[in-house]
């Protein structure tokens, strides 16, 4: 068997990254900057860290960042009240409202009053039509980055068999809808789905989106397989780790220093059968951000009538 690819998500991230970049200085020529809203609600620490680094990516491909942090004990009522504000103003082009929110927050109200035409996470349902009916839209950032890492690793997508683990608003079922636009051939299995490994092990492509550390094991793996592992779980036991890092030297420094270490989706024991495959990190995860700014760049062009 040959030695599997990994599919660098890092370095396709700067591509994407740098590609965003230049559109921004032609925007900026037509007197055009990109903005984007990020509001983040109370202190979670993972939500701050997450939030910041999208600010911060927003400053440094020129695009217009403003960081809303509404306190913890804000209301429903005040959380419309800023959407609507932010919907009205000409230099937001892009909303984003980091989950998840406090539960006196109905969350659900509140990403549907954010403006399809701002939406840069691709959830408003008007997008999410859009989407599956081939029309111009904006995507889930994760689903999207999907796509360009496989275009950019030259890994063909029609006429390939395709399955989704995992049916979630936000990766699972609109990754498979952007497959099928590619003229892949989709399946969608999920927790309840009989005989998982019949379906798995005739996946050209397969995308673990299940949120259940290793979920994805050798014997569901077709050889040579292309495998996209979306999942971020964090373990702290060292009866987990062993579970899946047995013998990884350079993996348990990493955990007896920091006390946790992340698996994906897909038992690491499962790449090694694979044609090419997203580590964990640095694979699926660097191109969400890349997408987020890609997605604000779409929205500033489509909102003022421009190509795409």
């Amino acid at each position: 068997m040959t030695t599997p690819r990994i599919l660098n998500g890092n370095a396709i991230a700067a591509q994407i990254k740098a590609e965003v970049a230049a559109e921004v200085e032609q925007l900026a020529a037509q007197g055009i900057r990109p903005g984007l809203a990020a509001v983040l609600v109370g202190n979670v620490p993972a939500s701050e860290i997450y939030v910041r680094s999208k600010v911060r990516t927003s400053g440094q491909l020129g695009i217009y960042s403003d960081l809303i942090t509404p306190p913890d004990t804000v209301t429903t009522e005040e959380m419309l009240e800023l959407v609507a504000q932010l919907n009205a103003r000409e230099d937001i082009d892009g909303i984003l409202i980091q989950l998840p929110l406090p539960k006196q927050v109905n969350a659900k109200l509140l990403l549907e009053a954010v403006s399809p035409a701002k939406d840069v996470d691709g959830f408003h349902p008007v997008n999410v039509g859009r989407l599956q009916a081939g029309q111009p839209a904006l995507a889930p950032c994760t689903p999207a980055g999907m796509i360009q890492m496989l275009k950019r690793s030259n890994l063909p997508i029609a006429g390939k068999n395709a399955v989704v683990i995992g049916r979630s608003d936000i990766v699972g079922k609109p990754i498979s809808i952007l497959l099928l636009h590619e003229n892949a051939t989709v399946t969608i299995c999920h927790s309840k789905t009989r005989d998982l490994g019949s379906y798995t092990r005739n996946a050209d492509i397969l995308v673990a989106a299940i949120g259940r550390p290793g979920y994805v094991t050798p014997d569901l793996v077709k050889p040579g397989a292309t495998i996209l592992d979306v999942g971020i779980n964090r373990i702290t036991s060292r009866e987990e780790f062993d579970k899946y890092f047995a013998g990884d030297k350079k993996r348990e420094e990493t955990f007896v220093l920091k006390g946790s270490t992340i698996v994906g989706d897909v038992h690491p024991e499962a790449f090694k059968i694979a044609g090419a495959y997203t580590p964990v990190p640095g694979g699926v995860g660097p191109l969400t951000i890349a997408m987020l700014m890609a997605n604000t760049v779409r929205a500033a062009k489509l909102r003022r009538g421009l190509a795409v």
